[in-house]
């Protein structure tokens, strides 16, 4: 199983990109999704979550990109997306993609949860 996230890479304060995370070897249809993000000296932060792949109902956000990122699924190209609008300096980081299988009754905010992961691809954001 591997996760290959793109799309990352320079933008401008105010500005947007879209992440992608396509998942190869298994479906995670109806199995939890992330994004995760780290920066140097810290530890792995959550970003967004989609439980089910059903859409907005099931997604949730950190507060800090609350309104502003966007996380979605193509199921039918086993795709987990991020749009990013409204970037601010403090979003600089790597982005990681997370999938977990089987489903566990774990916190979907903990990177403890999620048994695969991807490669990350670095978001910068300059003010």
């Amino acid at each position: 199983v591997q996760l290959q996230a793109s799309g990352g890479g320079l933008a401008q304060a105010g500005g947007s990109l879209r992440l992608s995370c396509v998942a190869s070897g298994r479906t995670f249809s109806l199995y939890p999704m992330a994004w995760f993000r780290q920066t140097p000296g810290k530890e792995r932060e959550f970003v967004a979550t989609s439980s089910w792949g059903i859409g907005d109902r099931d997604a949730s956000y950190a507060d800090s990109v609350k309104g502003r990122f966007t996380i979605s699924r193509d199921n039918s190209k086993n795709t987990l997306y991020l749009q990013m609008s409204g970037l601010k300096p403090e979003d600089t980081a790597i982005y990681l993609c997370a999938a977990q299988y089987p489903r566990r009754p774990l916190p979907l905010e903990s990177p403890q949860t999620y048994n695969y992961w991807g490669q990350g691809t670095q978001v910068t954001v300059s003010s």
